[in-house]
């Protein structure tokens, strides 16, 4: 996958267009990513169910999965929004490039 954990990315479609965020987890085999601050959805939490201490309960907002095709990646070289591509170094190893700045992405 062209996105892996630790990227910043701009969300490209959907309710969260235009918003950017760090990848919190990425799953390969189908296809998402999980960012941070983005497709925030709000879970109830209740209270416990013991009249001694129970806590309060409340509402949390989590990240869901998005798509992986609704997200492009910045380049943290040239701060743009760009596709990846890859070159195979001296060494023969394979490295992720910007296609916009030709510099490669380290993460």
């Amino acid at each position: 996958m062209r996105i892996r954990k630790g990227d910043k990315v701009l969300i490209i479609a959907g309710k969260d267009k235009g918003k950017q965020g760090e990848v919190i987890q990425s799953v390969p085999r189908i296809g998402k990513i999980l960012v941070e601050g983005v497709n925030l959805v709000k879970k109830h939490i209740p209270a416990e169910r013991t009249k001694k201490g129970g806590k309060v309960g409340q509402r949390i907002e989590l990240p869901t999965f998005i798509n992986i095709s609704n997200a492009q990646l910045v380049c943290p070289n040239c701060k743009k929004a760009t596709r990846v591509g890859y070159l195979v170094d001296e060494k023969g190893k394979k490295k992720r490039v910007c296609k916009k700045c030709q510099q490669a992405i380290e993460n």
